[in-house]
């Protein structure tokens, strides 16, 4: 895989198309990259304890590496 966290992308295709961001997270085995503030859905998430907060959170999917360019790469 060509992109590394923390390096600078490009979204090529999507909804976020012409965005940038910083890597977060990789997953090398299915092929794909979360980008800070790209691809954000809301998640409704329920209390499974008690004390836990349930509610609305708006989080980053992971995106197809293949729809995404390193524009600066930080070693």
């Amino acid at each position: 895989m060509h992109i590394k966290k923390n390096d600078l992308v490009l979204v090529l295709a999507g909804k976020d198309r012409g965005k940038t961001g910083t890597v977060v997270e990789v997953f090398p085995k299915s092929g794909k990259v979360k980008v800070k503030d790209v691809n954000v859905i809301t998640k409704h998430v329920k209390a499974k304890r008690q004390g836990q907060k349930s509610g609305i959170f708006k989080v980053e999917a992971p995106i197809d590496a293949s729809n995404v360019k390193c524009v600066e790469q930080k070693s």
